[in-house]
């Protein structure tokens, strides 16, 4: 992941990076001091110069499911994390985003200045919709954004309740959150990062697999994004929700999950998108090759110290050998057209019989 990391920073040039949930594979469970060394493990792998943004949305894997997550959970992944849910982004390879503003006096979400762009990171996991103190808190926050959202589109017409709060751009914002939203299951979902064939039946439970229909609903119509990404389960998938809206499924970036990890390019304006697919090696295909270099190493290693022979020095005493040895068990035999009888034929005869016809067998 380092090295992969590192090399698409380098030949990409992104201006932010997202990362879908699941940043810590233990933290649901961790010490604080196992959680101090993987954060210093992540931010060596993920290092970035300080003009590329690094976003993170809490996975269950980071803050655990909903019976397992808390607010001290939910605070020690976001002291790592820039805690906005909402931001706004100006531009592509133009605007270096100014200074964090509080978007209200009530402590609401957190806004980035610059509005060209609105991205909008949900915490999947407190939408259990079962009014926990988590979720409350989740579901006013996002409508909160919603009436914010509303109230930017309504550029001629502003409703009263506005007010002159700062305006979001005007475009559909990108909804960014490691749960999908709810689908049946990855049975309409193709390409080689797929779910395996075994798995794309398999029905998916609702706020555990994907978020429920419920809380699906809600995001689309107080959001009304134009693009979603997802991760959590691993595989890729692109599915269309309510009117024509794409979510995208970002499969797995380690291979601890999949074998052909990936992760999306994308390339955002105000009105379009256009994303694209970049793959890490295949895993099989780098410890093949680790294998095959590490086994050619040692013999080249042994055959310099004359430990072992090189194979062309082998093969050639090999045949030394069989020349020089005699094996009356293994004469060939002549036929002989005029009385059908077999005699052993001569060293010699061999010889002048290859050198005649040509085809020489060992």
């Amino acid at each position: 992941m380092e090295r992969a990391f590192q090399t698409a920073l380098w030949l990409l040039q992104p201006e932010v990076v997202f990362i879908l949930g699941d940043v810590f594979d233990e933290g649901k469970w961790s010490s604080s001091q196992a959680w101090a060394d993987d954060v210093g493990r992540f931010w060596k792998i993920f290092r970035h110069p300080p003009h590329v943004q690094l976003r993170a949305v809490a996975g269950n894997h980071d803050i655990g499911f909903h019976y397992q997550m808390n607010t001290y959970k939910i605070k020690r992944f976001e002291k790592v994390f820039n805690p906005e849910r909402l931001f706004s982004w100006k531009g592509i390879n133009f605007c270096v985003p100014g200074t964090q503003l509080p978007a209200d006096s009530t402590g609401g979400p957190w806004l980035i200045s610059c509005p060209c762009l609105s991205f909008v990171m949900v915490n999947s996991v407190a939408l259990e919709g079962d009014g926990c103190d988590i979720c409350s808190g989740a579901e006013a926050e996002l409508l909160e954004i919603s009436h914010r959202l509303n109230c930017s589109r309504e550029q001629e017409h502003r409703p009263q309740e506005c007010g002159d709060r700062q305006r979001l751009p005007a475009s559909a914002p990108i909804l960014l959150q490691h749960f999908p939203l709810y689908r049946r299951n990855d049975a309409n979902c193709s390409g080689e990062d797929a779910a395996p064939p075994d798995e794309k039946y398999t029905p998916f439970k609702e706020r555990y697999d994907a978020l429920s229909q419920e809380a699906s609903r809600k995001l689309l119509w107080w959001l009304r994004p134009r693009l979603v990404l997802s991760g959590h389960t691993h595989s890729a998938c692109e599915v269309l929700h309510g009117a024509g809206v794409l979510e995208v499924s970002v499969p797995s970036f380690s291979w601890r999950n999949r074998n052909n990890p990936s992760f999306i390019m994308g390339s955002v304006t105000p009105t379009e998108y256009a994303l694209a697919k970049c793959y890490l090696p295949c895993e099989d295909t780098v410890l093949t090759t680790y294998c095959t270099a590490a086994g050619g190493l040692v013999l080249l290693t042994l055959g310099h110290a004359g430990l072992v022979a090189s194979p062309f020095h082998f093969g050639w005493n090999m045949l030394r050998k069989f020349k020089t040895t005699p094996d009356t068990s293994l004469e060939p035999l002549s036929f002989s057209h005029s009385s059908f009888t077999m005699r052993p034929w001569s060293r010699t005869a061999i010889v002048k019989a290859r050198r005649s016809t040509g085809i020489f067998l060992e």
